[in-house]
């Protein structure tokens, strides 16, 4: 709020109410203090780690792993087995990061976000941190010797699954809601990229979910349409963080006092 002199706020003022409100202009009008606008960059940061960061693991364990397919096999499984917890600490880092990053672009206000696109990447983020706490089910064959498809599922492996509902569902929503905003904001480029990701997204974990329902023709390409979907909607949340990064100085500029 920007508040003139004592002059062009009324004429009436008494002198002692008039200095104060000179005063209270001069605080208003000092620049923002640094540490709420760092605290903001440090949380657009981890939005543009947490994609990079994600899926270098997740590629990394699927070629190490033993009897792992990763075209055929979904991430998931990678948190099976008695390496299982790195994966799982990989999705507790995603989610993490994928919540701060929502803090951020809340915070940052940027033209492109909104308040829906950040209420959806928070709820991926806890959706990813669900993940971690509850494991999935043996799917496709793996682990080796398991079946491709559980007769009965496990309460743990259906709520991993109700943890995934935010993700990929959740992103696609997210970016529909950044497209439409950037593309009345003129920000045209950005809003069909955006559109474009949720499309592909949703497209992909589609075709996944066929590939892992042991769909003859996808079985053996389940991991890669789910990766596919992951890696399209990862890195959109590193472009939007990085657009909203650059928009967000350091410190917010000083502004000029009235008067």
């Amino acid at each position: 709020m920007h508040l003139g002199p004592p002059s062009d706020r009324g004429e009436g003022l008494q002198p002692a109410g008039g200095q104060r409100l000179a005063r209270y202009a001069s605080l208003v009008n000092r620049s923002t203090p640094g540490p709420p606008q760092a605290w903001t960059r440090r949380l657009l940061r981890c939005g543009v780690a947490a994609g990079p960061a994600f899926v270098a693991v997740f590629l990394f364990e699927g070629a190490a792993r033993d009897g792992y397919q990763p075209l055929r096999h979904p991430v998931s499984s990678l948190a099976l087995g008695p390496r299982g917890w790195i994966q799982a600490g990989n999705f507790a880092m995603a989610g993490t990061l994928s919540a701060a990053a929502a803090a951020g672009l809340a915070r940052a206000g940027d033209p492109a976000a909104g308040r829906a696109a950040p209420a959806l990447i928070g709820a991926a983020g806890a959706g990813l941190i669900g993940a971690a706490v509850f494991t999935t089910d043996p799917v496709s064959g793996y682990p080796p010797g398991t079946p491709d498809a559980l007769t009965h599922p496990t309460r743990t492996g259906t709520a991993h699954n109700l943890a995934a509902v935010p993700v990929f569902v959740g992103l696609p929503a997210a970016a529909l809601a950044s497209g439409r905003r950037s593309w009345r904001a003129g920000q045209h480029h950005f809003g069909l990229y955006s559109v474009g990701t949720a499309v592909i997204m949703l497209t992909a974990i589609a075709l996944a979910g066929a590939g892992f329902g042991q769909s003859p023709r996808l079985i053996n390409f389940g991991g890669l349409f789910q990766r596919a979907s992951i890696i399209t909607g990862f890195a959109w949340l590193t472009a939007l963080s990085a657009q909203a990064l650059r928009r967000t100085p350091p410190t917010a500029a000083p502004r000029r006092q009235a008067g």
